[in-house]
């Protein structure tokens, strides 16, 4: 199948436990991809086929699947909802071109929900919204809709209406034809019959068909002065506006019903077909300056007739070899063909394609402009590498993934294991960049650097199970930064004679505190070429070099800007390599003078409790230092937002489900550095003096 117009690229992203898996599921079995539904509960849904996935009934990783619905074909990715693994999202939504955002009935707009809509809004994803759980205790879709519109800050165009709600939900009101849908008891999804609008609902759906109508023509001006002048427009024509408005991300179709009950699904995968574009109809990647990563004014044009340029999004390792999942922009791609990787800048042969079914594979001999696919045994690519034709080399832009904040050291058990772990770790690196190894030169511990407990939990389990890695594992360690307080305006000379030439670099320098967030800022304001333009880039470098190793305790040095106003320099004697030692001799001289400072991670923290622990949550957020940023009340319970200190959260989870006798949720993000208390520094510093005393 070749035509373009037909293709669907989709997600499916939400909350943990909105329902996406599920959702997924019912999606494959209505296509007729699978026969059997596999629940997550059980531990046996197609897309979470990871040992850790079916134990813990979470998605860890995005997993692809291929399907048809009304001569349409659906690429579906099924992201985690899972705060930790929000790489696995970012990357998926990079590839996309449409998406559907699940919420549950009775939970809403929760934490997690409000960042994998940012990011969908960050990376322009039209999508459409799906209520989801409405057969379940405490469900309201009109709340949800509202939290939409308040929380999110979107539009939602409401386009199904739910027919009785918790116990006696049976069924949806597609506002647009005005008929009703109405499933029996059996759970199967296609036993249901179109009947008209229940009579105590007619007032109400044609409220919402009006609204309905009036955003819809609002996309096109002829029909907006036909519906002011009374003319209602035909069904065809407010679907074509409600495409566009979609498109635009002007507003955001809203559907309801229960994956788990099989109801109301038909009109989403009808949805994806009318209203989410296809690959051709949003905006082409653009290609980006292999140099300096800058826009080059091109753009990867999606059609079969162009050069070939595709994205690997993601790498994963299993039985079968490397598999390297690509997204195909532009051009064809054919077993046997060479293709160019423009960031390594070598070619690899093309061996085996493969179309993805979450585990299982169908074998490909040709993909196009639009596909999604895997390609086996591919060498040195990584996660953001662009492949393209090599007769017209590009570079699409590129993806950026958040920094680790926690980290922990660990040791093999045994020989066989540290023989094994190198191995290992590589390969766990290239399927996950937003986990980083590194290893301590001074104590040889390996460290691993994660987003998250949970994130660094799972790894360690993978390197037990699928590696047969035993090891020994520390207690996870914050990711502290130093910074400065004080603005300090200094000199430095480096000069150095031991026959023939000399080095000579002198710099008046003025070191103060940098917007937050900004990290390292040089500029330079010289005048009368004191010191010569030739220099500053090796003056930036040394002070850059020595931004690594904070003056308090070796912690990496944030937010602080550096300016080069005057200096001097001798014509035989001066050197890069004179002013870049001057630059870290005058970062040693001036960094503990400026007020050095501990600035440890915030998170922002989001949990949810039932009423009657209200006080106990928000007593032990005190105590953890946490600033209590908003509550609010919702149909099962409360959800308390604050920001705390990384340091104080770990093992958090356990603890919640002690005081809310295991009712209790939460998830965190990062959200900033801020200033330690100074009983903490000293207690960190003290920790690190005496851990490099050890060495």
């Amino acid at each position: 199948m070749s035509n373009l117009s037909h293709y669907r690229n989709i997600g499916i992203f939400a909350h943990v436990d909105a329902g996406k898996t599920t959702t997924t599921e019912r999606i494959l079995k209505l296509t007729g991809k699978i026969h059997k539904i596999g629940e997550t509960h059980d531990g046996e849904s197609t897309t979470d086929f990871m040992d850790q996935e079916a134990e813990r009934g979470i998605t860890i990783q995005s997993a692809a699947v291929s399907c048809f619905w009304k001569d349409h074909r659906f690429n579906v990715i099924d992201t985690p909802g899972h705060v930790d693994f929000t790489v696995e999202v970012y990357r998926s939504l990079k590839v996309l071109d449409g998406g559907i955002g699940v919420f549950c009935g009775s939970g809403g707009v929760e934490p997690q929900s409000e960042t994998n809509w940012r990011y969908a809004n960050d990376s322009e994803v039209a999508r459409l919204i799906f209520v989801n759980k409405l057969d379940r205790m405490g469900a309201d879709f009109f709340r949800v809709v509202d939290q939409v519109k308040n929380v999110l800050g979107a539009t939602p165009l409401v386009m199904t209406l739910p027919i009785g709600i918790e116990d006696d939900f049976v069924g949806v009101v597609d506002v647009l034809t005005k008929k009703a849908y109405i499933w029996d008891d059996s759970g199967l999804p296609e036993n249901f019959e179109v009947q008209d609008v229940p009579a105590d609902m007619v007032d109400q759906v044609e409220e919402y068909f009006e609204a309905l109508v009036e955003s819809a023509v609002e996309q096109d001006d002829e029909l907006l002065e036909a519906y002011m002048e009374g003319e209602i427009p035909s069904i065809e024509d407010i679907k074509r506006c409600i495409r566009k408005g979609t498109r635009d991300l002007a507003f955001f179709p809203t559907y309801c019903g229960s994956a788990f009950k099989n109801k109301g699904m038909q009109l989403i995968l009808d949805a994806v077909v009318d209203y989410l574009p296809s690959p051709t109809e949003v905006d082409p990647q653009p290609l980006t300056d292999p140099e300096t990563g800058e826009p080059t004014g091109e753009v990867a044009t999606v059609s079969t007739e162009e050069p070939f340029r595709a994205l690997a999004f993601k790498i994963m390792d299993d039985r079968f070899g490397a598999l390297t999942f690509v997204r195909i922009y532009s051009g064809k791609l054919k077993k046997g063909d060479t293709i160019l990787n423009s960031a390594t800048g070598k070619t690899e042969r093309i061996g085996r394609m493969v179309e993805m079914h979450a585990n299982d594979r169908n074998e490909l001999d040709s993909a196009q402009a639009g596909d999604i696919i895997a390609i086996v045994g591919m060498k040195n690519v990584q996660t953001g590498h662009t492949l393209c034709d090599p007769k017209h080399e590009c570079t699409l832009e590129a993806m950026i993934f958040p920094e680790p904040v926690i980290s922990i050291a660990v040791a093999p058990k045994d020989k066989s294991s540290s023989e094994k772990l190198g191995v290992a770790l590589g390969k766990m690196i290239a399927e996950d960049p937003s986990f980083q190894v590194e290893t301590d030169e001074d104590s040889g511990e390996t460290i691993l650097k994660g987003m998250g407990e949970l994130h660094l939990d799972i790894k360690v389990d993978i390197l037990k199970r699928t590696f047969g890695i035993e090891l020994e594992v520390g207690a996870p360690q914050v990711a502290y930064r130093e910074t400065i307080t004080q603005e300090i305006d200094d000199t430095y000379t480096h000069k150095k004679q031991s026959g023939g030439s000399g080095q000579f670099g002198k710099i008046d320098y003025r070191i103060k505190p940098g917007e937050i967030g900004s990290g390292y800022t040089f500029k330079s304001s010289v005048v009368g070429g004191n010191v010569p333009k030739e220099f500053f880039p090796a003056i930036e470098k040394g002070f850059r070099g020595m931004m690594e190793m904070g003056p308090l305790a070796g912690f990496p040095v944030l937010d602080v800007e550096v300016e080069l106003y005057d200096g001097g320099f001798h014509a035989v004697d001066s050197s890069a390599v004179a002013f870049e030692i001057a630059a870290k001799g005058a970062f040693r001289q001036s960094m503990p003078k400026a007020g050095p400072q501990l600035i440890e991670p915030v998170m922002k923290v989001d949990v949810f409790t039932p009423d009657d622990n209200v006080g106990d949550v928000i007593g032990d957020l005190n105590r953890r230092r946490g600033m209590i940023k908003d509550q609010e009340a919702g149909a099962t319970g409360v959800r308390i937002k604050a920001d705390v200190p990384l340091s104080e959260m770990f093992g958090y989870i356990g603890h919640l489900r002690t005081i809310t006798s295991g009712r209790g949720q939460f998830s965190m993000e990062f959200s900033h550095y801020n200033a330690c208390p100074a009983n903490v520094a000293e207690k960190v510093i003290a920790e690190v003096k005496e851990r490099n005393a050890k060495k």
